[in-house]
């Protein structure tokens, strides 16, 4: 038996979730027999790690141990050994200096332990902040929370990945922490607060006017309601979302419920902050029905728009107090108030926003020059009669800095509207003729952002900025100005994808909002270089792997024909590439066969070989493993008489490609090895990746596991520099293997189990026939040696992970990879 520990001890609580439930379910034998296997599994798994039963009061067990870590792998032990058994335990794990009082502990480390266990859902383990400096494991950090009791927040981690509901605490929130101090509003505040009090008014809209403060008001308000709510409070944040029928999902996804939404909430004390709802004000019938559904539960919005369903209590958010306005202005210009100050931001309806703006002025202009270029201009601009008054406000707000500028400023500013996702400095000369100069005092004014080489606007900005330039006599000319850069950027990349892919994806992922504004303004006005321009991405989009968007874009140019036989046929190369990888081979062939033959037309020879490259993958693919490996072979000689390096590496891979998949392992490794040389020095991450891969699969080939994974790892790294996901989950089954074959079997059926889950998520193809045979040799024994519980465990957990989870696991290995990844 174990001895009772003293000193730093580390506490263990547990209980079961739902017995009450459970005893309904199972009947009371039954019951009573998975209660002592609960107790059985439990005990055997902590006293393996010298743990000491303190007490089994009720359903739940508490023990204390002299080591931190050997508690905490007891812990997780003792949860593999329940995860298929019909006994779910929350548990709570603490390190303190509890006193004695044999057989038990007494004092308030005691108490806490027990309070963090109580915080815990069922299959959940907390760890204390005092545990955690002691363990480094794999948690998550759930932030600080108050426990009942206790004055003062503590700090909370969970053993393992898994997604469970908001924690039981007291301070049950995830409202974030505003980085600015809260100004005035007192008044507006003691009536939101009010009105959610109110029993009557389940569902509070603070309506208004983007610019009035809604958000922040919000957001000050649920802060004062977070003791009064006892199943938390809860910020949604909805300016992202554009899709109504998304608003659940995403209210489902913050609150971490595994079942329906108005089940998961059922009766328990809510409060729900929505933010940003105008966009998405169609899903406010489905909000109303989850009121009905959920008589506790109390929804706050912030929208421009009203939701206009029964029960809602709207409150319009008004602009500041004369002397909040003036309090405000000075806290963010830093300077002191003197009727100058009173006056502007009377000339400017107290708006928070304008405020914002005109204290963001004042590092070149004082307040009275301010005062004095506004003074008759700011009434000049509003909306239509029927619009409402405070849009008419933040119109002329937005309008007042637009009329501040100069004229050359002005179309300086309404150019710069045609970038989407920012641009750089030598982008926006180029293009909205910008310089340095104009620039800067944009920047000045609040009216342009610049983080790192990029220049950007508020998307609110932006728009008022989109109107001015569509009013003015500009805009065909800077729309046609920024889609002949954004071609011209594409078909240099296009040119150089081999010799500098990596460089290129980058800049590319960079411009992608841009890319696609020009695709769409040339979609309808330009078919010719619609077709162009999509054609020079293909590659990209392809080495992205952005399946669906790509597709969508290359078969949208070849609704409208096209005479042109170059343009098409790269079009054509690079759907082939998407049809592959989408197990779609009999389009595939057919798109590279007419892709081959335009290419031939037109006498390129380069490209021609390239798409012959292509076609004998998809004939790879299709198991015609012959002809393809003749025509890479054939390439090969082509590419060598031509004196392309980059045409001779993609060759080389098709070769090596065949000769592992048909078992000449022998023959392929120094083919690998040249290929591999011959990548050094270059950005063709294809190649470079390839080059590992293969040899990786050499080295499985003859079991030696450990110079496999440090191929396989240097494949990994290489892909993710592009972010290639389809690459990356062959070279993490790779990794699966090599696990497996050097005896870490649960992280190789973890591994097995997120790329199962990736291949899904894409709707591609699962592994070859060699890693299939490979899964049998390695993968197989694995489940054997652990055992069909623990293998199906370790698999379920590996499609539960994200699948940056995923990638961590995968570099986790001890072994270091054995090649550079490009930088």
């Amino acid at each position: 038996m174990a001895v009772q520990p003293s000193g730093t001890v580390t506490l263990v609580f547990t209980d079961i979730e739902g017995s009450t439930a459970l005893l309904d379910e199972l009947g009371a034998e039954a019951f009573k027999e998975a209660l002592a296997d609960h107790r059985r599994a439990v005990r055997d798994a902590f006293g393996a790690h010298s743990g000491y039963e303190v007490d089994d009061a009720g359903d739940g067990l508490f023990y204390g141990f002299a080591s931190a870590s050997g508690a905490v792998t007891a812990v997780a032990q003792a949860m593999a050994l329940l995860a298929d058994g019909p006994v779910r335990i929350r548990v709570g794990v603490h390190t303190g200096e509890p006193l004695l009082d044999p057989p038990k502990y007494v004092g308030p480390d005691v108490h806490k332990a027990a309070r963090i266990m109580s915080a815990a859902h069922g299959g959940q383990v907390l760890l204390s902040g005092a545990t955690h400096e002691l363990v480094p494991e794999d948690v998550l950090d759930l932030g600080r929370h108050r426990l009942k009791d206790f004055a003062e927040q503590v700090s909370l981690f969970q053993l393992g990945s898994d997604r469970f509901p908001p924690l039981r605490t007291i301070s049950n929130t995830n409202l974030p922490v505003p980085l600015s101090s809260f100004v005035g509003r007192e008044q507006e505040l003691t009536q939101v607060v009010s009105l959610i009090r109110d029993e009557a008014a389940r569902l509070v809209t603070l309506a208004g006017p983007g610019g009035m403060g809604k958000t922040r008001l919000a957001l000050e308000a649920a802060g004062e309601l977070v003791s009064e709510f006892g199943a938390g409070v809860f910020w949604i944040g909805l300016a992202p979302v554009r899709d109504p029928e998304l608003v659940v999902d995403t209210i489902a996804q913050t609150l971490g419920a595994k079942q329906e939404l108005a089940r998961h909430i059922g009766d328990k004390q809510l409060l729900l902050v929505l933010d940003n709802l105008e966009q998405v004000i169609e899903s406010a019938v489905e909000l109303a029905a989850l009121l009905q559904a959920c008589p506790k539960l109390r929804l706050l919005v912030t929208s421009r728009e009203l939701l206009r369903v029964d029960g809602e209590v709207v409150y319009p958010v008004p602009a500041l107090a004369k002397p909040e306005a003036v309090e405000l202005f000075c806290a963010r210009a830093r300077t002191d108030p003197d009727e100058t100050v009173a006056d502007l931001c009377s000339r400017l309806d107290n708006l928070p926003l304008a405020l914002e703006l005109a204290a963001a002025r004042v590092r070149v202009l004082t307040p009275a020059q301010i005062l004095e270029r506004i003074s008759q201009r700011l009434d000049l601009f509003s909306a239509g009669r029927d619009a409402d008054p405070r849009q008419q406000t933040l119109r002329a707000t937005i309008a007042w800095s637009y009329d501040l500028l100069s004229r050359d400023e002005q179309r300086l500013f309404a150019r710069m509207a045609v970038f989407r996702g920012g641009c750089t400095l030598e982008t926006a000369e180029q293009v909205a003729g910008a310089d340095v100069a104009g620039l800067q005092s944009l920047l000045d004014k609040s009216l342009l952002g610049r983080t790192g080489e990029r220049f950007w606007m508020l998307e609110t900005i932006r728009e008022y900025a989109h109107e001015a330039l569509e009013a003015g006599s500009e805009s065909d000319a800077t729309r046609r100005r920024h889609a002949d850069h954004y071609l011209a950027v594409s078909e240099l990349a296009y040119t150089e994808r081999f010799d500098r892919g990596l460089t290129w994806v980058r800049r590319l992922d960079a411009e992608h909002d841009n890319l696609r504004a020009a695709l769409d303004d040339l979609q309808n006005r330009d078919p010719l270089r619609y077709l162009q321009l999509a054609g020079a991405l293909g590659w990209f989009w392809v080495a992205r792997s952005y399946f669906a968007e790509g597709s969508r874009r290359l078969e949208d140019t070849l609704a409208t024909p096209v005479e042109d036989g170059s343009l098409t046929a790269r079009v054509l190369t690079s759907l082939g590439v998407f049809d592959e990888a989408r197990g779609q081979l009999a389009n595939a062939l057919s798109r590279h066969e007419q892709a081959i033959a335009l290419w031939h037309t037109v006498e390129e020879g380069t490209e021609w070989t390239a798409a012959r490259d292509s076609l004998g993958w998809a004939l790879y693919s299709e198991g015609e493993r012959s002809r393809a490996l003749e025509l890479f072979q054939q390439n090969l000689e082509l590419a060598r008489h031509f004196g392309h390096q980059a045409l001779v590496s993609r060759s080389l891979a098709g070769v090596c490609q065949l000769l592992v998949a048909t078992g000449q392992f022998e023959r392929a490794e120094p083919l690998a090895l040249e290929l591999h040389a011959s990548t050094r020095d270059s950005e063709d991450v294809w190649c470079m990746c390839s080059a590992d891969h293969y040899l990786a699969d050499c080295a499985m080939h003859r079991r030696d596991y450990t110079l496999a994974e440090q191929h396989r790892l240097s494949a990994l790294e290489t892909v993710l520099t592009i972010g290639d996901v389809m690459q990356q989950t062959i070279e993490i089954l790779g990794l699966a293997f090599t696990a497996a074959g050097l005896g870490r079997d649960e992280d190789a059926l973890r591994l097995e189990g997120a790329v199962d889950a990736k291949w899904s998520e894409l709707g591609v193809p699962h592994a070859p026939p060699l890693s299939e045979a490979w899964r049998e040799r390695d993968l197989a024994p694995a489940r054997a040696r652990l055992g069909e519980p623990r293998a199906n465990t370790a698999f379920d957990e590996g499609r539960a992970m994200t699948w940056e989870q995923a990638i961590e696991l995968a570099l986790a290995s001890e072994v270091a990879p054995l090649v550079r990844a490009p930088q």
